[in-house]
């Protein structure tokens, strides 16, 4: 009996092994110190970067490394350097900044592919015309695709409203209560769903009808309306505000920043919710404890 005892724990402990989550590596030895190099670039190609304060900048940094420690970032018949991940990293921080701690916790690996790419993938067809995706099923689950230029242009013009590397991250940001279906947790909590839908759905009327500058492709559904709407939040905060008012303080609020008001006109945000903060989304819990739990 003890010998059955001991085997049935062996093979226990070989199962445990072999099937035991793995650790999520980036496979890129991230520096623990800012190189100074980094901070020149964000400082040149991400506007977000340079608009903030000292203090600011430093928590900027800290999460880019948090990020790059924990996501992998792999060229698919193309190389990936310093520059290109901190264009996927900016993109991930931008959206959550004002969320201290916050984890992509279902996303593993982003893919750079050398051009655009169509719905299976494949950037060697002809027609092919997909810049960035958010894998969904089987092993592309917990994975993000980029065009690596298209990624680059979404930084270099800063001045058309878009920024594929935010649109995707949005879409992850959006996904945090289950389902990619552009109505973020805050919206939900705070029992504001019908409003914001009749939003998109009068603004989308605008889109259609030429009467609108904000992208097209927002009118493709909800999903697509609130990443469209959130790359010209980011891209165009001062510009996003003046035409469309009603949408920026409900985005104001889903992302829990107002970047177009500062003492000085720039659009430098603050950090304005802590881990044991109340969560904004009126549950009166713990922010760690609520919506950013449900990552």
């Amino acid at each position: 009996m003890f010998t059955k005892i001991l085997v049935g724990l062996f093979i226990a402990l070989i199962l445990y092994l072999l099937f035991r989550p793995k650790k999520i590596k980036s496979g890129y030895d991230a520096p623990e110190v800012f190189p100074e190099k980094w901070r020149l670039y964000l400082l040149q190609e991400v506007n977000f970067y340079a608009s903030l304060d000292d203090e600011d900048k430093a928590i900027f940094e800290a999460d880019i490394l948090r990020f790059l420690k924990r996501v992998r970032i792999t060229g698919i018949k193309t190389t990936v350097d310093d520059e290109d991940r901190l264009l996927v990293a900016s993109s991930a921080v931008i959206p959550v900044f004002a969320f201290p701690d916050w984890e992509y916790s279902t996303l593993h690996e982003v893919l750079l592919y050398p051009d655009l790419f169509t719905e299976k993938y494949d950037f060697s067809e002809q027609e092919r015309n997909i810049s960035g995706m958010v894998g969904s099923g089987g092993v592309m689950h917990h994975v993000v695709i980029f065009s690596k230029p298209a990624l680059h242009q979404g930084f270099e013009n800063a001045s058309d409203k878009m920024n594929v590397g935010i649109h995707e991250f949005v879409h992850l940001f959006d996904k945090q209560d289950g389902d990619i279906d552009g109505i973020p947790t805050i919206i939900m909590k705070n029992q504001a769903v019908l409003p914001w839908l009749h939003l998109i759905s009068e603004n989308t009327k605008e889109m259609l009808s030429g009467r609108s500058d904000i992208n097209i492709y927002g009118a493709t559904n909800k999903q697509e309306f609130l990443a469209v709407a959130s790359e010209y939040f980011f891209e165009r905060p001062k510009l996003f505000k003046e035409k469309h008012p009603e949408l920026y303080e409900v985005l104001s609020e889903v992302f829990q920043t107002d970047l177009a008001t500062s003492q000085n006109g720039d659009n430098t945000l603050k950090r304005t919710i802590g881990r044991n903060d109340p969560c904004p989304c009126g549950s009166k819990k713990k922010f760690k404890d609520c919506c950013m739990s449900q990552d």
